[in-house]
């Protein structure tokens, strides 16, 4: 699995983005054939709490590409919060095949 990360209107540190590469690739465990897992990272202004928001969309052949967006105080925790309702999301597309 392929995972791009954009950070819009700022640079990602090394740091987060080897967070965002280690949650989002556990989601592989839920289904093999993600192929590509793009992760958009933006400040919602203004600069006040709950202002990082984080969007992951999952590309799956043969399937609706799955998106989850969300907005915490920290990007590890929207990214938390993405993977939380991908893996859900996964589960019940599993569930439905």
């Amino acid at each position: 699995m392929e995972v791009k990360i954009k950070a819009i209107h700022f640079d990602a540190t090394e740091k987060l983005e080897q967070f965002i590469n280690k949650k989002v690739e556990k989601l592989v465990k839920h289904n093999e054939e993600i192929t590509v897992a793009e992760v958009n990272l933006k400040v919602v202004k203004p600069e006040t709490a709950m202002n990082k928001e984080a969007s992951v969309k999952l590309n799956v052949p043969q399937r609706d590409d799955l998106f989850a967006s969300k907005v915490a105080d920290t990007f590890e925790e929207a990214i938390d919060l993405c993977v939380d309702a991908l893996k859900r999301q996964l589960e019940k597309a599993k569930k439905d095949k």
